[in-house]
């Protein structure tokens, strides 16, 4: 056996792994800058600087280029070059409103549901948050907050109210919205609600009052986002 296969199956019998392309380590630098807010909304991408930095032509940039646009997460104008997409406000808030109605009606529904070991699982999350606020990291942060939230929505019964949840999950991603970077003091209280709503369910709460904590509690964060950015309005 020769040629690709031939090489494909050393490779696996030696146990090692691909080297990835030019393409796929330029994609890489960028979509990690672009998550993690090295590279903020509106940043120019310059193909030039880039591929100097990574040692490659601008081909492999380019194409990753066009893979992060294609995901949303770059824009393309004319005689204007590349740029990182800019948070659109509107969509962020839309989301994170219609996450705390379907994560409150989840969590209701699943309200008699939780075992001893839903709840221990989803407080060590807890634990492991409260314990990133010395070292604040808002995307380490952002990471295991989503955790903590699927642990216990996830509990529910109903598999549709689960996929809008997913949906909405999948779209602050593709907004890359860490409202924690913004409003790190929102870290602490939000890790206090979290507390607040496990005991909610460990003590038999009526699950329209748990249901409420859930919304109030998801309906806080983008609030205070908006009053961060935008402190002059009402």
């Amino acid at each position: 056996m020769t040629g690709p296969r031939a090489r494909a199956a050393a490779l696996a019998e030696a146990g090692g792994t691909a080297a990835p392309s030019k393409s796929q380590r330029a994609y890489q630098l960028l979509h990690d800058r672009i998550v993690d807010g090295t590279y903020s909304p509106g940043y120019r991408l310059v193909l030039d600087a880039i591929g100097r930095e990574l040692d490659m032509s601008v081909v492999p940039v380019r194409e990753a280029i066009r893979r992060l646009e294609a995901e949303g997460l770059v824009t393309f104008e004319r005689n204007i070059g590349a740029r990182v997409a800019e948070i659109d406000e509107l969509e962020y808030h839309d989301t994170m409103e219609t996450l705390s109605f379907v994560e409150g009606a989840a969590i209701m529904l699943a309200a008699g549901l939780y075992s001893k070991r839903d709840v221990d699982e989803a407080r060590a999350i807890n634990a492991q948050l409260r314990e990133s606020l010395a070292g604040f990291d808002p995307v380490q942060f952002t990471a295991l907050n989503e955790a903590f939230h699927r642990r216990l929505s996830d509990v529910c019964p109903n598999e549709v109210l689960g996929d809008v949840i997913d949906t909405c999950w999948k779209r602050l991603a593709r907004l890359r919205q860490s409202t924690f970077s913004f409003v790190p003091s929102r870290a602490v209280s939000s890790v206090d609600e979290h507390e607040a709503i496990l005991a909610l369910i460990e003590e038999g709460a009526d699950p329209r009052r748990i249901e409420l904590a859930v919304r109030a509690h998801r309906l806080a964060t983008p609030d205070a986002y908006l009053q961060r950015i935008h402190p002059n309005q009402d």
